[in-house]
């Protein structure tokens, strides 16, 4: 039975990424700072309160599942900045969290867990990030901390590919436009196709691909 690990799993597309894989009999481990919020998600194997900026907690729970083969782990988990997005409304203080938490805290998460996603079947790192990240496609966009943070995660995720190259497979994924509390009620995209698609993209993800920009239908982003 393959093994998921889900970064904010409690909502929103990490929420949808769980329930898809429990109901297609997937093992299910869920991190999130609140377990209390994993409510309905009945058959989760384990589930971990972590804030992802929380090293020594990080380390904790790796060591807590030193035994597991994770076939996918998904760093999901991410936060919006919204006083940073114009010069006239510049919170610094916002945008060193939003790149600690965006771009930092999926690449430790990728160097906590990459035994444990070595080990596995389909040993394959998720990253979830955003088209907004794209320096070719950021005509209109205003909003400083968020894509700067995306951009270096992807700068980040392209990386580990490489030196990960053999060993694991890394995706970059664009999850659409998704009707999510960051993403807005009237977004196009439900949580649940973005999960699907990207779940598709992920499992089925070989070795040449690997480190490649993608969006949840499959296709490439231009950086």
């Amino acid at each position: 039975m393959p093994t998921a690990l889900i970064t904010g799993a409690a909502r929103g597309i990490g929420r949808a990424l769980a329930s898809g894989y429990l109901a297609d009999g997937w093992r299910v481990l869920a991190v999130c700072r609140d377990p209390a919020a994993l409510a309905g998600l009945d058959g989760i194997a384990d589930a971990a309160r972590l804030d992802v900026t929380d090293d020594e907690g990080m380390a904790a729970l790796a060591e807590r599942w030193r035994d597991e083969r994770i076939d996918l782990l998904w760093n999901n988990a991410g936060v919006d900045s919204p006083n940073t997005r114009s010069l006239a409304r510049l919170d610094t203080e916002e945008w060193a969290r939003c790149l600690r938490i965006n771009t930092i805290a999926p690449v430790a998460m990728a160097a906590a867990f990459a035994g444990h996603v070595a080990a596995s079947e389909r040993r394959t790192i998720v990253f979830v990030t955003s088209q907004l990240g794209s320096i070719s496609q950021a005509a209109g966009v205003r909003r400083y901390a968020y894509s700067s943070s995306k951009a270096g995660l992807n700068m980040a995720a392209r990386t580990l590919a490489l030196e990960l190259a053999g060993r694991v497979r890394v995706a970059i994924l664009h999850p659409g436009h998704v009707a999510t509390d960051m993403g807005g009620a009237h977004a196009p995209v439900t949580p649940e196709e973005s999960a699907r698609g990207m779940r598709r993209i992920a499992e089925r993800l070989t070795d040449r691909q690997s480190g490649t920009f993608l969006d949840w239908r499959g296709r490439t982003i231009p950086w």
